[in-house]
């Protein structure tokens, strides 16, 4: 009798156990915010967005300028493209920070609400790329990141620290831009 509840016992235990599985979750991580970022490992997502491209015929250049702003953060970048044509696209291309013609900025609000510059991107120091640009609908998306870097001294001219602030993993999703000639 003893053999056969343990036979009983055993096939139960089987039975119940061929019946569990293993549950498996994908995640995918996904956005439909227009401008976003990580913020010193904080996700950070633009409220307030400006985006414009200009085209300067005596130049031949066009300049693209977005600005993005919430949780009193704001995130700049200019990007200058040189021999260039009059239309509302931009090169579909990576552009690497040079201090002039490519920039970026980060920005904190005060407590009266003026943006101060968080430090400054060095040239090499940010990166954005365009990955699709469309001239009708006048939306374009890519993504970008950069480091500001900000020396702190004491009041000899000692540099006391210098704080780093990391504006990774950036993206801009059909981003509306305005177009205008000159």
């Amino acid at each position: 009798m003893k053999k056969l509840s343990l036979i009983i016992t055993l096939l139960l235990a089987v039975l119940l156990l061929q019946n569990c599985k293993k549950d498996t979750y994908t995640e995918i991580a996904t956005s439909n915010n227009t401008l976003f970022a990580v913020i010193n490992d904080t996700t950070w997502s633009a409220v307030n967005i400006q985006a414009a491209l200009t085209y300067n015929s005596a130049t031949k250049t066009k300049v693209f300028t977005c600005t993005g702003i919430a949780t009193n953060q704001k995130v700049t970048f200019n990007i200058t493209a040189t021999n260039t044509i009059n239309t509302a696209s931009f090169p579909l291309q990576t552009f690497n920070d040079d201090g002039s013609t490519i920039t970026f900025g980060y920005l904190r609000a005060n407590s009266s609400g003026t943006y101060i510059p968080q430090g400054t991107v060095a040239a090499g120091s940010g990166t954005i790329t365009f990955t699709s640009v469309d001239s009708v609908a006048r939306k374009c998306s890519g993504t970008f990141s950069c480091i500001a870097q900000h020396t702190n001294y004491d009041n000899m001219g000692n540099i006391l620290s210098i704080t780093t602030n990391d504006v990774a993993n950036g993206a801009f999703n059909n981003l509306p831009y305005t177009f205008t000639s000159n």
